[in-house]
């Protein structure tokens, strides 16, 4: 049995032609039924299988959860809801982005995992750059394995143009130690979402980006 029905990509494709208040009230119910209630399901089920590995995973799938209303405060776009759902399966849940995890995201446009660290803040970079320094091998070996280059390609994020000196010696030899965010993304076609596999599919690219997590939460202790 599939974790979602085809409704769920149905749901976001219709939502996306009528994003406002008025069109979500009247299929609340078919939301929840299609949505809400088999995703909370199928992240307490990642939760489980991650927290076989990682013994740190003590979340509740509440915790992990992003709401679907987006934060239009200071947007352009002022459509009140995002167009696919998510959550994020680390040590802290999303109240906690800066811990290494797995963040996925499942819409009607793809099905997409990320890991790494996203928003590591300023004392976590600066140790983030050191331990690259300190253990360039060990780096390395996590980036260069071959199951995480099938799967992730490369560590991506926002580099810094200007670096302190310390690490900037290094910049030839290592040039990720200019990322001011290191984290991995794979992207599936939409289709993967009513895949009765979709776990053993998340859980595939879990333990391909395990070691990387597992090296920068070191990093970053």
């Amino acid at each position: 049995m599939p974790w979602f029905t085809k409704d769920f990509n149905q749901f976001f494709k219709e939502l996306a032609a009528n994003n406002n208040k008025e069109w979500f009230d009247a299929n609340r119910k078919r939301y929840e039924a299609s949505v809400k209630d088999p995703f909370v399901a199928f992240v307490g089920a990642v939760i489980k299988e991650v927290g076989k590995q990682d013994k740190t995973i003590r979340i509740e799938p509440k915790e992990a959860i992003f709401r679907i209303n987006r934060d239009i405060r200071f947007a352009k776009d002022k459509t009140p809801y995002k167009l696919s759902t998510s959550a994020i399966v680390s040590p802290g849940g999303r109240k906690d982005m800066t811990a290494a995890g797995i963040y996925f995201e499942l819409g009607p446009e793809s099905v997409n995992f990320y890991g790494g660290a996203y928003m590591p803040d300023k004392e976590q970079l600066h140790k983030i750059r050191n331990a690259i320094m300190l253990d360039h091998k060990g780096f390395r070996k996590v980036v260069d394995h071959q199951s995480f280059k099938a799967l992730f390609g490369s560590v991506e994020g926002e580099k810094n143009k200007v670096l302190p000196g310390e690490f900037k010696r290094f910049l030839a030899k290592e040039p990720l130690i200019a990322n001011k965010q290191f984290y991995v993304k794979a992207e599936l076609p939409a289709k993967w979402v009513a895949d009765p596999k979709l776990l053993e599919k998340l859980m595939e690219h879990y333990s391909a980006m395990r070691p990387y997590n597992a090296w920068l939460a070191g990093a970053m202790r």
